[in-house]
C-alpha cells in the first residue's frame, strides 16, 4: 500500500483533503455526492442516515481546505467479517488520491475492529475502482449479475483477507 494511508480523524492525506468521522450533520453533503456519483442507483437518504448512525460501522468524510465535503466512505464490521459499504469522491476532486485515502482509513478501522475478511461489491463497468481495490489486496471472487438497478450493471464481488 502507498504511504498515504491515514489513521484517525483530521489527517491530511493527499490533495489537501482531511478525513474525519462523518456525523448526522454531514448527511446533506454526503447525499449530494451520493446522487452525483451514483445517479439512479443512489441510496435513499434514510438508508444513508441509518448507516452513518450505526454502531456496526464507521463512515468517514473527506473535506477540502475550505471545509467542503469532497468524498465519503463507509465500513460495516461485525466480528471478523466486514464490508466496504461505499466510497464516493466528488467528480471535481477525483485523481488526487482522496479515494485511496478514504479506503486506507476504512482498512485501518477494519484492522482496529479485528476484521480478518473484508468484502465489497464494485460495478463491473468501473475499472478505476476495481484497480484501486486490487492494489490494496482485494481479489475478485464472483459476480452478481444485474446487481445495480435500474442500470442492469453487474457487481464484481471482491475479498481481502488480513495477513496473519
Amino acid at each position: 500500500m502507498r504511504g498515504d494511508a491515514v489513521t484517525g480523524d483530521a489527517v491530511a492525506p493527499t490533495g489537501g483533503a482531511r478525513i474525519r468521522t462523518a456525523t448526522a450533520s454531514d448527511l446533506d453533503a454526503i447525499m449530494a455526492i451520493e446522487h452525483a456519483s451514483f445517479g439512479a442507483s443512489a441510496w435513499e437518504r434514510a438508508t444513508m442516515q441509518a448507516e452513518v448512525a450505526s454502531e456496526w460501522g464507521r463512515y468517514v468524510l473527506a473535506e477540502d481546505e475550505a471545509g467542503r465535503a469532497v468524498g465519503y466512505a463507509g465500513l460495516r464490521a461485525v466480528g471478523v467479517e466486514g464490508d466496504v459499504q461505499t466510497i464516493a469522491v466528488d467528480a471535481g476532486a477525483r485523481g488526487r488520491g482522496i479515494g485511496r485515502a478514504l479506503l486506507a482509513e476504512l482498512l485501518a478501522e477494519a484492522a482496529r475492529r479485528g476484521v480478518r475478511e473484508l468484502f465489497l461489491e464494485v460495478r463491473a463497468d468501473n475499472p478505476v475502482a476495481r484497480a484501486l481495490y486490487a492494489s490494496v489486496g482485494f481479489r475478485e471472487i464472483g459476480v452478481r449479475p444485474r446487481y445495480y438497478q435500474p442500470e442492469d450493471v453487474d457487481a464484481v464481488v471482491m475479498k481481502r483477507e488480513e495477513e496473519r
